[in-house]
């Protein structure tokens, strides 16, 4: 199983997630959020990403002020940066944006320990999903992104789940 906790995988993945792991170690990106234990979730990690998918970092704070000006002081000088507060799942989170080379960048933060995260979650399980399964279903899932579908509604349609994929895919056993 990957370490998803570190992104030393990145050095020998895919054109994509080696340009991903230059990107954020150039810029000292996870380094300067240490604090914060972040932690790089989505697609990108595990090899469904299309074009256009962005870096997801998520973050853990204890002081939402405190994540907040720092998130602000680091990259409010970057391209397209914004940060914005707002309630998911019946917790208050963060969210920042901005470029980075050729990424755009996402900064989730919660109140809540990052490998306890649902983004981190839902990447176990999706990556446990594809290791499971052949290519063939990788490639089925990377066309459902491209025809609009977010990654864990695809997930579910592939995997004929029902209700919400998001909570359902939590509960999925392979």
């Amino acid at each position: 199983m990957i370490d998803f906790t570190t992104i030393d995988y990145l050095k020998s993945g895919n054109e994509k997630q080696i340009l991903a792991y230059e990107t954020l170690t150039k810029n000292k990106v996870l380094e300067i959020l240490s604090e914060f234990d972040p932690i790089l979730v989505g697609t990108i990690p595990i090899n469904i990403d299309i074009e256009n998918s962005d870096l997801d970092i998520i973050c853990y704070w204890l002081n939402k002020n405190h994540f907040v000006e720092k998130i602000t002081s680091l990259f409010k000088k970057k391209p397209d940066f914004k940060i914005i507060e707002t309630i998911i799942n019946q917790q208050e989170s963060v969210i920042a944006s901005f470029k980075l080379d050729d990424f755009e960048i996402e900064i989730f933060g919660q109140d809540v320990p990052t490998q306890n995260q649902n983004g981190y979650r839902h990447m176990i399980i999706e990556h446990q999903i594809l290791e499971s399964r052949d290519e063939i279903f990788r490639q089925e899932i990377i066309q459902l992104k491209k025809n609009g579908y977010k990654t864990e509604p695809a997930f579910a349609k592939l995997l004929g789940l029902k209700n919400d994929p998001y909570s359902e895919l939590l509960e999925y056993k392979i």
